[in-house]
């Protein structure tokens, strides 16, 4: 019989160096855990497709607190930077 490990056996491989388990993600109190959720409207994958309809409503009701106009042909990315502007603005983003 040897010593080498069996298919389904841990090996020296599978943990790191203070023999723990190597784990995927991070801690969420951990520096590198950020919100994954949150992307920048740039990096969307579907940013620069037209606004929806939800952003249509919301960014009107916006604009006209803040006495704004706003093209209504923008993409869902430039809505969300212009409602994220508008709610600063306005105080309804608090």
């Amino acid at each position: 019989m040897t010593d080498a490990p069996l298919d389904n056996q841990p090996t020296d491989t599978d943990t790191t160096v203070d023999d723990q388990p190597e784990m995927l993600g991070a801690k969420a109190d951990s520096p590198e855990a950020g919100d994954s959720a949150v992307k920048d409207p740039s990096d969307w994958v579907t940013g620069d497709e037209p606004m929806t309809a939800s952003q249509r409503s919301y960014l009107d009701t916006l604009a006209r607190e803040a006495g704004e106009e706003i093209p209504a042909n923008i993409t869902k990315a430039e809505a969300s930077e212009h409602i994220d502007r508008l709610q600063a603005k306005t105080g309804r983003g608090q």
